[in-house]
Formats: structure tokens, sequence, C-alpha cells
């Protein structure tokens, strides 16, 4: 894969990242006080990797794409069961990313992909309370859950 290329499935990791934490700003206003501190500690390991993967676009002679101003939320989120749904969904779609990038990457960049997306499963099963056979695989597209989009509301 050249160069060019995984930059753009950085860039692509990044935009999941910026909506990621959006997201979690809607999840932390909804959650229950129960899981308030789950859902703060997502919306922290989002913002991380977002900022590494703006490093990383750096050292690929890129320049990090920027968080929109908002981002389109695939249902409303009017309660505390809606925003665990959210949650999950968020990290479906943060899954799916890193999955590309860990095909892309190599070394240590593969390496921290997988990890991320390894922490992205298993958020992903905490609230959901069950979990795919293959996060972050096209294959689960099947299982029935909405995903949030990463298009920035206009």
């Amino acid at each position: 894969m050249s160069e060019s290329e995984l930059l753009a499935t950085v860039q692509a990791a990044l935009r999941a990242e910026h909506a990621a934490v959006y997201g979690y700003g809607v999840v932390g206003g909804r959650i229950g006080a129960g899981r308030r501190a789950e859902a703060k500690s997502a919306y922290d390991a989002h913002r991380a990797r977002r900022d590494e993967l703006r490093r990383t676009a750096r050292d690929l002679g890129g320049s990090p794409e920027e968080s929109a101003g908002a981002y389109a939320l695939p249902f409303p989120v009017p309660d505390a069961a809606a925003a665990a749904r959210l949650a999950a969904d968020i990290e479906d779609k943060v899954a799916g990313a890193y999955s590309d990038l860990v095909r892309a990457a190599g070394g240590d960049r593969r390496r921290g992909a997988a990890d991320a997306l390894r922490e992205a499963a298993v958020r992903a099963v905490r609230w959901r309370g069950g979990s795919v056979a293959f996060p972050g695989l096209a294959e689960r597209a099947a299982v029935p859950s909405a995903s949030p989009s990463a298009t920035p509301r206009t």
C-alpha cells in the first residue's frame, strides 16, 4: 500500500474518531448516572485516539482533517436506553475504521490500530450487552443496528 493510501485510511479513522467524540457528547448528556463514568472514559479514549491519529496524519505528510461542527445522529436520543444504543453504534463504526487501518498499516501502526479495534469492540459489547463474531468487518453488517453517520450537518 502506498503512503498516500495509508494516509487516506488514517484520515478515515480520524473522521470516525471526530464523530465518536461528538457522539459521546450526546451520550454523556442522556446516559443515566450509573453509566456516566463509562461514557466519560470512552469519550476520553476517543479524544486520545483522535489526537494520536492527527499526529500520524502529520507524520505521513498530510494535514489532519478537522472535525465538523456537528454530526447527524442515526436516530433520536431522548433517554438513557437510546444513549446506550448510540454508544454501541459509535463503537461499531470506529471498529470498522480501525479494521481498515489494520489492513492498511504495518508494524507499530498496525499494532496500534489493532489495539484501537479491540478497545472499540470491548466497549461495544459493554454498551450492547452482547457481541458480534468479527468486530470491524463488513460481515457484521448483517447484525441489525443503526450506525452513526459521519456526515456533518450543514
